[in-house]
This record gives structure tokens, sequence and C-alpha cells, in this order.
């Protein structure tokens, strides 16, 4: 999609791997049967945004020391290729998103 858009291959790359990270804790830490994925170019940025059921324990956050470490690293990467993110409960109420600011820029030239 990002692609078709237009996305620099830099941004397509960065987009791939948080919504890699994004995806996989929703998998992970929640009991959640299905986990959704949503882009939306919002200005200079591109919008990440995964949605679970919110089943898991805690709300998402960076582990300290994570840099270091094999497992925990995921919300490290999003936060360092991002120019922010965070969590909120999902619109219908049950569940939460994690969203991230990707910086998206203008379409790359043909």
């Amino acid at each position: 999609m990002l692609h078709e858009w237009g996305a620099a291959e830099q941004v397509r790359d960065d987009a791939e791997l948080v919504v890699s990270e994004l995806f996989t804790n929703a998998v992970r830490h929640t009991d959640s049967e299905k986990v959704g994925c949503e882009l939306t170019v919002l200005g200079a940025f591109l919008r990440v945004e995964v949605t679970d059921q919110g089943c898991g324990g805690s709300t998402p956050h960076v582990q300290p020391g994570s840099v270091d470490k094999e497992c925990g690293r995921g919300l490290f990467l999003v936060g360092a290729l991002s120019e922010s993110w965070g969590v909120r409960p999902d619109p219908t109420g049950h569940g939460r998103t994690v969203w991230a600011d990707l910086p998206y820029g203008a379409p790359a030239a043909h």
C-alpha cells in the first residue's frame, strides 16, 4: 500500500518494522483473538495503529535496559523510528490501540 502511495523506501522499511513490532506485541502480550492494523497519512507523518482486544496484563511500555536484550526491544525501536507513539483505549471501549507517527515527507519522485 505504501508503495502505491508513493512512500519513499526508508518510510516503507520503517513502517514495516514498526507494524511488525506492534503487531507482535499485541499477539504475544494479550489474549486477543483479533488484532487490526491501520495506516493513515496525517500531513508530514504516517500514523501506524495496531488495535488489540486489550486482554493483556499491563499497558505497553519500553522495558528498562531493553537495548541490550534479545527480547523487549520492540517499543524501544518503535520510539527510535517514530516522532512519537502512545497507547489509547480503542473507540469501541474494548481493547486498546498502540499508535506511532513516523516521518512521512513528500512522495518519492518518479
